[in-house]
């Protein structure tokens, strides 16, 4: 059997091969280690991929796609208008992985046998990992698993050297940093901690070249629009200035000082005043070093906070490993190495670690198994005689040795006895006397697979016959035995019937992968078939507890009435949660209904990651608004309570900030969401350790906007439920007890339900969750409720109204903070 890795990059992917003794590089066309990330179309519609199609994209930018794996797990459009063609990001790492596996030999990308692993990166979410099994099923690749690429880089390390202690992987591609901690014991491996930064590589590099050097020097030197960097009729000259300040920062990695230069007869643009535009800027690597400073900073807390996850010093560390395209800027290497503390090490190739470490993973996955799980490290061969007889042993070890244990299930008779011969080898251990616990050392004289087989002999010694005889003993490159989740992922329940929403995790950051469990919940309300309702099982990635749609939204699983033909799934009916989380992180769920007999599986599509896809390309002003009520957020509480968490939150959020709500390329406003979550972690990390300031904060606000907006309208009895409670809230917060947010919850339910009673307010809510569209994982949906709304208005239906703003509340993602009072989880804890 062929087992095959694939590192599918930001810039450069690369593939390989591993048959368990030893590992293949299959090379571009242009004998290349790896192949350029880059698809380019001409406008006869040929297609080209890889290196010719790279240099092509910075001529022809709108003919080409690259840089499209920051992208996917999105629904942004990947745009080639030159030849009029809309891409998804899928769609483009398909083409990529097409032709990657293209350069294997028929035999192997024919063979059914085959097996493939893709790497993510660990900071890929849930949506990010979904995309890429449906780029691999787009690709025609047949069997294949996902790996995280810190683990890959670790299995490539061991390949190369299996010298216990611990070590530290720096892994900085073309997009993402991975960091992972791995310590080695006799070819064993566990991962310690890994963690990382998504939106930081060699591309962040490239931007901040050019819009710090290469950007100012063409308005100094030329009659350029203040709008360059969105203005289509100079698109060409910054994706031509990108390439080459690209390739004047790798040349970097060999001089001391180098020249971006791009002629005018290359570039053929001119500027309003009609003067060819041309590029020649000197830089010294101390320039570079200091523009790139503030990124490699950034990796350089990340390890940090590794290292802490660990709970390590750097004393505790024996070298860094540098894996990726721009570790081979030795100046990177030397600052991170001397900042942290530890020794440098570049014993893999950079370039294609990821690949070969994902080879040799992939010889380890039992292939067979539904959830792709790994192969057993036990065996046992069964003699099939008279006699109860076992033979048991370590099927999978990294180790030179092992051994096979003889187990009897009752006496042995006088003179039985056994031999153990190498088919590889000749080896023999000869003749010996059968009895319980007998103990037969071996040697495996080869990588992969080492074949022995058993004889057994009568008191005559005359041979008896086996039923199976031949034991296979796998000596692997290494063996991974811990592999740390690098989210959490939970399920949004409410901790009672009608009580406040909180996640009940399926799996916590760090826990060992890969993680089966299972959770039982209860229908908050009934669900007949064939209505149109559903059973929503919410899934966020983060730990924030309060509010929960801080976290990361990563999709639904929904049991519709559709979905199940007789009967009525009651309120308060059981629903049994069975889940499994795969060692890419990836997440399985089956939800079982006992009332209704019926299951319901995340392979049918009732899990789909595509409600929590968002589409860059249109989220500038939604970005700039989550940012501007983060900010809200941070300068209250820094009002009262003095956090340096606080001032790392603002500081994200100024950076987001300087977004352009009016045009922003896809890339930019990713970086910029990811500064807000960012943002909001750090602000959950400052609530947790100051919360009773934090509450006496939140308490003060609801009181005082209940004051404004809800007293003058509320019954006497309103009133005083809501100062009943306010009062009982305040003592929650003297006594720390854990009730307060339940309270805090309770009192904004009782300010809606005085508000929900106004007409104008109900019609105010409907405009606002018109143009709140992005909160809508359906936006078809969200357009037939808004045109149902708007004829409920025109017809002065307030009633109707008030029935749509329901409807909309309950399908839209947020849930849980002040400015969204309505929330919509319809499970329970059970």
């Amino acid at each position: 059997m062929k087992y095959i890795g694939i590192d599918l990059g930001t810039t450069n992917s690369a593939i390989c091969s591993y048959d368990g003794e030893s590992v293949r590089l299959y090379k571009s066309p242009e004998q290349q280690d790896v192949t350029p990330s880059a698809i380019f179309i001409d406008r006869r519609g040929n297609k080209y991929v890889g290196s010719r199609a790279y240099n092509n994209a910075a001529r022809n930018p709108d003919n080409a796609a690259i840089l499209f794996k920051r992208l996917m797990g999105t629904s942004t459009p990947v745009k080639l208008p030159a030849v009029d063609l809309v891409l998804t990001p899928e769609e483009c790492s398909a083409e990529i992985l097409r032709v990657l596996f293209g350069y294997l030999p028929e035999d192997i990308r024919s063979s059914g046998e085959t097996g493939t692993v893709i790497t993510v990166p660990a900071a890929f979410n849930q949506m990010q990992k979904d995309a890429t099994m449906s780029a691999a099923d787009a690709a025609g690749i047949g069997r294949v698993a996902l790996m995280q690429e810190p683990v890959a880089a670790v299995m490539s390390v061991m390949q190369q050297r299996k010298s216990d202690g611990i070590f530290l992987v720096y892994d900085i591609g073309g997009g993402t940093l991975d960091v992972a901690i791995a310590e080695s014991i006799a070819g064993r491996v566990n991962l310690l901690a890994h963690g990382g930064i998504a939106m930081c590589g060699g591309r962040d590099f490239d931007r901040m070249l050019f819009d710090n050097l290469v950007k100012p020097w063409l308005f100094e030197n030329f009659d350029l629009p203040e709008d360059l960097s969105s203005n289509p009729n100079y698109r060409p000259l910054l994706r031509m200035a990108t390439w080459a300040a690209e390739k004047a920062k790798i040349e970097l990695s060999q001089r001391d000082d180098v020249t971006i230069s791009l002629p005018e007869t290359e570039l053929g643009v001119r500027d309003a005043s009609g003067a060819e535009v041309y590029i020649d800027i000197s830089i010294k690597r101390g320039q570079y070093d200091s523009l790139i400073s503030s990124k490699v900073d950034e990796s350089i807390e990340a390890t940090r906070e590794a290292l802490e996850k660990a709970g390590l010093s750097p004393h505790d560390v024996e070298r860094i490993v540098f894996v990726g395209g721009p570790a081979q800027y030795k100046p990177l290497r030397d600052k991170v190495s001397f900042e942290l503390g530890i020794s440098a090490s570049t014993e893999v190739n950079p370039m294609t670690a990821v690949a070969e470490g994902a080879a040799v993973f992939a010889e380890s996955i039992d292939w067979a198994s539904k959830g792709r799980g790994r192969k057993t490290a036990k065996g046992a061969l069964k003699a099939g005689t008279q006699l109860d007889l076992a033979f048991n042993y370590i099927a999978r070890t990294p180790e030179s040795r092992t051994r096979i244990i003889a187990k009897l299930g009752g006496p042995a008779p006088a003179g039985v006895e056994f031999q153990v011969d190498s088919l590889d080898t000749g080896w023999s251990s000869g003749r010996l006397a059968l009895s319980d616990g007998t103990t037969v050392d071996l040697l495996l004289s080869k990588p992969g697979e080492n074949l022995f087989k058993v004889f057994l002999f009568d008191s005559n010694g005359a041979p008896l016959v086996l039923e199976d005889s031949k034991i296979i003993i796998t000596r692997t490159a290494a063996s991974i035995d811990a592999i740390p989740a690098s989210h959490s992922i939970g399920v949004e329940v409410r901790e009672k019937m009608g009580g406040r929403p909180v996640l009940a995790y399926l799996v916590r950051e760090g826990d060992q992968l890969p993680k089966a469990g299972r959770l039982k919940f209860k229908a908050e309300e009934s669900l007949r078939s064939g209505s149109a309702g559903s059973i929503k099982f919410k899934i966020w990635e983060g730990d924030i507890q309060d509010p929960i749609n801080d976290n990361r939204f990563v999709g639904m699983f929904e049991i519709k009435g559709s979905d199940f033909d007789e009967g009525v799934i009651a309120a308060g009916a059981e629903l049994i949660c069975d889940y499994e989380i795969l060692d890419s992180g990836a997440v399985r769920l089956e939800v079982e209904v006992p009332s209704i007999g019926a299951s319901f599986e995340n392979k049918r599509n009732f899990y789909s990651s595509q409600e929590g896809k968002v589409d860059y390309s249109t989220q500038a002003k939604h970005i700039m608004e989550q940012t501007e009520q983060a900010l809200n957020r941070v300068d209250e509480i820094s009002a009262t309570v003095h956090d340096e968490r606080l001032d790392q939150a603002r500081s994200r959020l100024e950076r987001a900030a300087t977004i352009n709500p009016d045009h922003s390329d896809p890339e930019s406003a990713k970086q910029a969401m990811d500064d807000v979550q960012e943002a909001k972690r750090l602000l959950a990390l400052a609530r947790s350790s100051n919360k009773k300031q934090i509450r006496q904060l939140d308490l003060g606000k609801i009181v005082s906007i209940f004051d404004s907006i809800a007293r003058p309208v509320a019954r006497a009895t309103e009133l005083q439920s809501f100062e009943n409670l306010a009062r009982t809230a305040q003592r929650a917060i003297d006594n720390n007890s854990n009730d307060f947010e339940s309270l805090l919850d309770d009192m904004r339910g009782r300010f809606m339900a005085i508000l929900w009673r106004q007409d104008g307010f109900v019609i105010d809510r409907f405009r606002w969750l018109s143009e709140d569209y992005h909160q809508f994982p359906d936006q078809l949906e969200h357009k037939q409720l808004v045109a149902e709304g708007e004829a409920a208005l025109k017809s002065d239906d307030i009633e109707r109204l008030r029935n749509v703003v329901a409807r909309m509340d309950s399908v839209r993602l947020g849930s849980g903070s002040e400015d969204d009072l309505i929330a919509t989880t319809n499970i329970v804890l059970g």
